[in-house]
């Protein structure tokens, strides 16, 4: 029988060749692994300061890989996409790759086993929640707006992956405050281009600390 893929040895074996196939636009992925959670926020801040691409991109690398299993794979899913595939040509050899599991016919498998086996699915799967989800509109994000208050600047570099001199610049160019926000919004829907569902939206801005209220937005889940 099979063993489980083991996503870390994947990185370090194809560590060198991801070096150089992720630093066409280290901030694209960066984006990414904060907002899917494999990397934290203390990680997020401390590489988007480094001001080499290339040591951005192995301190992704070496904080995902000093990780378990699952963010491993989870990042190797993500690097899989089709987005990341266009955005970087360079990773078309992970399609490849065997990475998803191999199914076994072995009867004395035993329940942990296949619990394990359902959760690396479901790591190397999109959930379907977020890939039926529709997209949000404008008229949405201009509504969410309005129920994020003074601490917009902490819900765009927390919750949405925000640098601050993106925040910087969008405080510039509008006066008023809900202008502001939805601007942050829509800039946030342009990056994550497929990916910006309403659901998604939701789940980000009412994650703890956050300061919004579930209650005020919950029309984004609505007809889902």
């Amino acid at each position: 029988m099979d063993g489980p893929v083991d996503g870390t040895k994947l990185i370090l074996k194809h560590k060198l060749v991801l070096l150089q196939a992720l630093m066409g636009d280290t901030d694209f992925l960066l984006q990414h692994c904060h907002a899917r959670g494999i990397l934290s926020n203390n990680e997020y801040n401390n590489i988007k300061d480094i001001d080499t691409r290339s040591k951005q991109v192995r301190d992704i690398l070496d904080y995902v890989m000093h990780k378990d299993n699952k963010c491993a794979l989870s990042f190797l899913k993500l690097l899989r996409r089709q987005d990341m595939q266009e955005t970087f040509p360079k990773l078309q050899f992970l399609k490849k790759l065997h990475i998803n599991k191999r199914k076994t016919t072995n009867n004395t498998e035993t329940a942990a086993k296949r619990r394990h086996e359902v959760l690396e699915n479901d790591v190397l799967q999109e959930k379907p929640s977020i890939i039926k989800s529709r997209m949000v509109s404008e008229k949405e994000m201009m509504k969410v707006a309005g129920y994020i208050g003074n601490s917009w600047r902490q819900v765009g570099i927390m919750a949405l992956g925000m640098n601050t001199t993106t925040l910087q610049q969008i405080e510039e160019d509008n006066k008023l405050h809900q202008e502001r926000v939805f601007a942050m919004l829509r800039k946030w829907s342009i990056r994550e281009r497929d990916q910006a569902t309403a659901a998604r939206l939701y789940s980000l801005l009412t994650q703890e600390d956050n300061g919004v209220d579930p209650r005020n937005i919950n029309f984004l889940m609505e007809n889902n």
